[in-house]
């Protein structure tokens, strides 16, 4: 049987074990108040790769999404809307807050939030938005957040898979009030588990960096409710080494992907990723449609293509307002979210994969499809 391509691979090599080990060996694994050596350095840089002025790490994308809630005063007598074709954690964020969220549907194109289903969903409840990044292409920000300035929402943007992407020119967080991101061990980048938050707002990041460490700005006097979501050194140093390899690492996944589309563009029943003009894809995710399929022919083709040795991965096969808990909030019908979780799936473009794999993938798929 032939050796599985995965759908996501770290890229560890000897310069983050030396960063790591650096570490080790100082002795100096976490600091309780403000930011330890390493993750300032680390919070430095990334604030400088997306062109914010703070940035503040944490310990995962949730804690990351649940302080950022938290800091936007989001309490229980409030919504939040949210698309559900996405990731749990960014309505887990709003239940952990005590709000309600309020779930909206996709646009079949992008499968990022549908401007208009935003609009028509604002209450005098609404407090904030959370458009997602999904699979690395960025939401139309600059028009969510002029809808969200007329109705004086703080606007959070979900850019957990969308490290390297740029819209309008802008990196993911330029046209938001705070930016969340995600280093878990499948990213563009990876700590292992951990997050970053960035912003320009002077207020939001001095609340974050109290939150961060139990509310306090002095050891063991707490100013505000906080939580445990520092980062530690360990994470920070690993940080350090894949964000000087970010550049590369993006390149790669976008020849992939470009490969990929090339490769697989004739077929006529899939619906390759779209990379609107004006949009940057950081390829997270290379995700395709099976145009009329439903769940059990799309879930057969990626058992098929598992057989031949490609991860083919489905991403995201139950939206979150299906979900036995969050059926709670409301129920609803969100067709287009509904469609493509029964027809997507995704298939490998991280930069482990050769330009002989991606020819395979896209040979496989082509040989399943027909």
């Amino acid at each position: 049987m032939r050796k599985m391509i995965p759908i996501n691979a770290p890229q560890i090599d000897e310069r983050e074990i030396e960063m790591v080990t650096k570490v080790l060996k100082s002795g100096f694994l976490t600091s309780r108040v403000g930011s330890s050596s390493r993750v300032a350095s680390f919070e430095q840089d990334y604030a400088r790769f997306v062109e914010a002025k703070h940035a503040v790490a944490v310990n995962s994308g949730t804690a990351a999404l649940h302080m950022t809630l938290s800091a936007a005063g989001v309490m229980p007598s409030d919504e939040v809307i949210l698309p559900s074709f996405t990731f749990v954690a960014t309505a887990e964020a709003v239940a952990l807050c005590g709000a309600k969220p309020v779930f909206v549907d996709i646009t079949p194109q992008t499968y990022n939030i549908d401007l208009e289903k935003f609009r028509k969903a604002i209450s005098d409840k609404t407090k904030a938005v959370i458009p997602v990044d999904l699979y690395g292409l960025p939401a139309d920000m600059q028009t969510i957040s002029k809808i969200a300035k007329e109705h004086n929402l703080a606007v959070i943007e979900d850019a957990a898979q969308a490290h390297g992407a740029s819209y309008r020119g802008k990196p993911p967080g330029y046209f938001a009030d705070m930016a969340c991101w995600s280093f878990y061990a499948s990213k563009n980048m990876t700590t292992g588990e951990g997050g970053m938050i960035t912003t320009n707002n002077d207020e939001y990041a001095d609340a974050l960096r109290c939150m961060r460490t139990h509310g306090e700005k002095g050891e063991y006097v707490s100013y505000m409710l906080g939580h445990n979501y520092r980062m530690p050194e360990i994470a920070a140093a690993m940080g350090l080494a894949q964000l000087e390899k970010l550049p590369t690492f993006l390149e790669k996944r976008r020849r992939n992907a470009q490969r990929l589309t090339e490769k697989l563009s004739r077929v006529e029943r899939l619906t390759l990723p779209m990379e609107p003009r004006g949009y940057k894809h950081s390829w997270y995710l290379y995700t395709v449609r099976l145009q009329g399929s439903d769940r059990a022919e799309r879930d057969k083709a990626v058992e098929e293509l598992r057989k031949r040795g490609v991860g083919a991965t489905v991403y995201y096969g139950t939206p979150i307002h299906l979900m036995p808990y969050y059926r709670q909030f409301a129920q609803y019908s969100l067709p287009e979210a509904e469609k493509a979780s029964e027809q997507v799936f995704s298939l490998p473009v991280h930069p482990g994969v050769t330009l002989q794999e991606i020819n395979y993938i896209a040979a496989s798929l082509i040989e399943v499809v027909r």
